[in-house]
């Protein structure tokens, strides 16, 4: 037991687990449970740890260690409900944490109820309030991990509530507070990182998660991967999917998918409908469409399928869908903006111009009024769409340059890139140097991301203009570091991630990272396509020699 604490303390995972077990062999404790439950959550092994720790729970009951087995039902409650996605079965246990303070006279750890008590607010308002009176009780008891968690969870309900910089600040004041330490629960950086994922998620404030999941690299090569909550995974691969990193986006909803498979449907089917949105960018329409089979009535589809609809001139089904992720998405104004620019491209194609310019203007408005940049850029292209199909191209052009100067702000290159392609659209006729200008970056733009059926539209427009403009090949070896082509090299010869790691002395986090670069940088969807262009690569070799 000792060895096994002394373990958890230093991060060792593997070491505190074996312990645990020996310990269990010997004699069944509450003390043991909850150790080999936190050992196999952070070695991913979330529904072992599940188990262990309803294990633990009824241990600590049965010996009448209240407190033990209050801090075991908020943690299950955190844990249904954002790794396994039920709702009910965490409200269970917020419910029996809450019974544990009134019956068992618990008033130090009212805390912590009030913040998990938080998350399940029926409204951001309401969870703001939970969360502000937790960091209150935080504060008068000295409890730094809960003061830290507090500030966390406050600033992304005021997120929610479109009070986007007072909530952004405090989150960032919470998660330099954890990753240097100052609660020292490991699981603090969990808590703080995933919600600032979140938060900035929703608000399009992706170069800023990506900053601080950058900070977060010492604490992940130490301990392990912060975002271990599969919801928190899903979320950061839509990260990586909007600032253009596809590689590691596939990889990450890749572990997000197997986490999630036992999960309930809403869990799964974010994972599967982020990477439907990847497959989308890339091209891969029909891929993406078969991805999306039996995901209908999940709200969290709605903008991939509706976007395929569009594609397809479908726009009856696309009305539909976008109708209701509309109602879903209820008075979420940010979940909604996506959406609206959908329902606004579908009233250009039906020629009903003017409504789509004025939804342009109504959600550039909003996110002017919010501080949310997504929203205004989204709110300007719409608009501009609208001027253009109604020839009025020179009217579209600075509403077109803000879009792309926000998308560009906002770290998000396929939007920009997409922007840019419209704007040399809308001055192909009055300004055709700058448009062929406008239109060669945004075809390199596509092709560095990969995104196909986008490259192919600005080569055709380039065409159009008259300019000579063949797509590149598939992307070379020459990008890779000498170690990403000594990775590429074992994936040729059909190793995994461990045998890799083993083989190259790295840690298997390490070579995650690496096996993510070679693909988004070969252009690869897969591992077995950038093992096979690793064969290929070992013959041109030989055939020289």
């Amino acid at each position: 037991m000792r060895a096994g604490d002394e373990a958890l303390g230093r991060g060792e995972w593997v070491r505190a687990r074996d312990c645990f077990r020996a310990a269990l062999d010997r004699n069944v404790s509450a003390a043991a449970l909850l150790g080999l439950a936190q050992a196999l959550w952070w070695l991913g092994d979330v529904r072992e740890s599940v188990a262990c720790r309803e294990r633990a729970y009824v241990a600590f009951r049965r010996g009448g260690e209240a407190a033990g087995a209050f801090d075991v039902a908020v943690t299950l409650c955190i844990h249904y409900r954002a790794n396994i996605g039920n709702p009910a079965a965490a409200a269970g246990w917020l419910a029996r944490a809450g019974r544990l303070v009134e019956e068992c006279g618990l008033q130090e750890r009212r805390g912590w109820l009030q913040l998990v008590a938080a998350g399940h607010a029926e409204s951001p308002s309401a969870g703001e309030r939970l969360a502000r009176q937790a960091r209150e009780l935080a504060t008068d008891s000295g409890d730094l991990d809960l003061e830290l968690c507090a500030l966390a969870e406050a600033g992304a309900m005021l997120v929610k509530q479109g009070r986007l910089e007072e909530g952004l600040a405090m989150l960032d004041e919470a998660m330099a507070g954890s990753l240097a330490g100052e609660g020292g629960d490991f699981d603090t950086v969990v808590f703080t990182s995933c919600h600032m994922i979140d938060a900035c998620a929703s608000c399009a404030e992706f170069e800023r998660a990506v900053q601080w999941v950058r900070a977060a690299d010492r604490f992940t090569e130490r301990y392990g991967c912060p975002f271990l909550y599969v919801y928190c995974r899903v979320l950061y691969g839509g990260v990586l999917v909007a600032t253009g990193e596809w590689g590691s986006a596939e990889a990450e909803l890749g572990k997000a998918l197997e986490l999630s498979r036992d999960s309930l449907a809403p869990l799964h089917g974010l994972a599967l409908a982020t990477l439907a949105e990847l497959w989308l960018a890339q091209g891969r329409i029909e891929e993406a469409e078969r991805l999306l089979v039996g995901l209908e009535d999940q709200p969290a589809a709605a903008p991939a399928m509706a976007a395929i609809h569009l594609v397809r001139g479908d726009l009856e089904l696309a009305e539909a869908v976008i109708d209701r992720g509309l109602r879903a998405a209820g008075d979420d104004e940010l979940r909604r903006a996506r959406l609206l620019e959908l329902f606004g491209e579908l009233e250009i194609a039906r020629h009903e111009i003017d409504r789509a310019a004025e939804r342009g203007c109504g959600l550039a408005e909003l996110g002017a009024q919010r501080g949310c940049e997504s929203v205004r850029a989204r709110g300007e292209r719409l608009h501009a769409r609208a001027l253009a199909a109604n020839a009025d191209s020179r009217a579209a052009r600075p509403h077109l340059v803000a879009a792309l100067e926000g998308f560009a702000a906002l770290g998000m290159p396929l939007e920009a890139a997409r922007t840019r392609l419209l704007l040399a659209r809308a001055l192909l006729d009055v300004e055709p140097e700058v448009a062929v200008a406008e239109g060669r970056r945004a075809l390199d733009a596509f092709e560095e991301l990969g995104a196909g059926s986008d490259a192919d539209a600005a080569a055709a427009l380039l065409r159009s203009a008259g300019v000579k403009a063949a797509r590149a090949g598939p992307k070379g070896t020459a990008a890779l570091t000498k170690r990403e082509r000594e990775v590429l090299s074992l994936l040729g010869e059909g190793l995994s991630n461990p045998e890799i790691a083993s083989r190259l002395y790295l840690s298997r986090k390490t070579v995650e990272h690496h096996v993510a670069h070679v693909l988004s940088k070969l252009g690869a969807r897969s591992r077995a396509e950038a093992a096979a262009h690793a064969v290929r690569e070992r013959g041109r070799e030989s055939g020289s020699k």
